[in-house]
């Protein structure tokens, strides 16, 4: 793939945030359409495809943090010479054509193409189409700017496919692709894997633990629950599941407190049977698969537990591998959780609101993957490249 150099990309991008300020009546115009086509009974889906002018300040603000960033391609990675004088340089590379399969979240149209396009890969966008007409507008933007700056447009496509043509796109695709994201739930994630004929890097099922310990500081687990389950419920960042050590000082008075500050936030409560003991009235676990389950709602289930190690092994057995939390005031106990929970992000006393690009210094991101390979955690720019080794001779043969 050619290499595009760092100024004109920026040109690019430079011309990209003024096309979205000075037609941003355009936008919202093209979202009011969307907004009123969506049936409202999906809160979380509706809250992500919602597009008003503080997110288009938000979308501008992405691209000129990503314009910022030094260039991820053609970077030395180490440079070795043998003994029979052979060099060998491993410099990053782009991946070359990523597609990224979405739902709801016009905002994503942005962040996947700026940080796909400065990483100098091409990009197919397949957003939902419950975001149609938001999407179609913001890639006609990323047109515009591509062709002020004297470069193709294919740069940056819109696939418009129904499921269908999709998973026959993605058995048999019609042009060279190197990597796939889907970013959203279960059922999605399945459905690439399923069809998919290239690298696969699993992105969005959330489904997030919190382990009170029974040293935890009882008024700021209380705080971090709050945030981490109420301040977004769409984002897969936020809290599903929360587990109790039965040893905390006063047990059933705080099980009792956390039940009354969540209803209060008008969060439904489910429990396992060991809780139910002590909270007669709310609804138990109907059966493992909600353990499973990732709610995107105003929904928590709340867990009892004998120590840290049923905690570790019930959460590394159904959680989805995006973020986990201890709150403990003991360090060493931290360490211990924070070791042997298989998440992309971990956490002491701290709320998993902050498994996010901007926040991490990340900056702007493709998305958050649970996946192992090539990383984990959110994919920022430089996480768009990939390797190639640069290997100089003169006439060596191997023997």
């Amino acid at each position: 793939m050619k290499l595009i150099n760092k100024e004109l990309k920026n040109k690019v991008l430079e011309s990209m945030m003024k096309i979205i300020d000075n037609k941003r009546e355009d936008l919202l115009k093209a979202n009011k359409q969307d907004l009123e086509a969506f049936n409202k009974d999906d809160q979380a889906l509706y809250d992500r495809l919602v597009v008003d002018d503080s997110k288009i300040d938000g979308m501008i603000k992405a691209i000129s943090e990503v314009k910022e960033q030094d260039d991820p391609v053609n970077k030395e990675i180490s440079s070795n010479e043998l003994d029979s004088g052979l060099k060998i340089i491993n410099r990053t590379a782009p991946f070359g054509t990523i597609m990224i399969i979405y739902e709801s979240r016009p905002d994503v149209t942005i962040e996947a193409a700026v940080l796909a396009f400065k990483a100098n890969n091409k990009i197919l966008l397949k957003g939902g189409k419950e975001a149609y007409n938001s999407n179609k507008i913001l890639v006609k933007f990323w047109h515009e700017a591509l062709q002020e700056n004297g470069l193709e447009k294919d740069w940056i496509k819109m696939l418009e496919l129904n499921r269908e043509e999709t998973q026959a796109f993605l058995k048999n695709p019609n042009e060279p692709i190197d990597l796939i994201v889907p970013r959203g739930g279960e059922r999605l994630i399945q459905f690439v894997k399923e069809n998919a004929s290239c690298a696969v890097l699993v992105s969005g099922r959330g489904n997030n633990f919190l382990y009170v310990a029974e040293d935890a500081d009882w008024k700021k687990t209380i705080e971090v629950i709050i945030n981490a389950k109420t301040e977004k419920i769409s984002g897969c960042n936020a809290l599903d599941k929360v587990l109790v050590d039965k040893k905390i000082p006063n047990y059933e008075a705080k099980i009792k407190e956390l039940k009354e500050v969540l209803e209060e936030l008008k969060v439904t409560i489910l429990v396992d049977t060991e809780v139910k003991k002590t909270l007669s009235t709310s609804k138990v676990i109907e059966n493992e698969a909600t353990w499973y389950e990732e709610f995107l709602a105003m929904k928590i289930v709340i867990g009892a537990v004998e120590n840290s190690d049923e905690a570790i092994a019930k959460i590394n057995k159904y959680s989805g591998g995006h973020s986990s939390v201890i709150m403990t005031k003991d360090p060493q106990k931290a360490a211990y959780f924070m070791e042997n929970i298989d998440s992309a992000a971990v956490y002491h006393n701290a709320s998993t609101r902050f498994t996010d690009g901007g926040q991490m210094g990340v900056g702007a991101e493709l998305a958050i993957s649970t996946d192992k390979l090539h990383h984990r955690g959110p994919l920022g720019l430089k996480q768009l490249v990939t390797n190639k080794y640069y290997v100089y001779g003169d006439g060596h043969v191997r023997v």
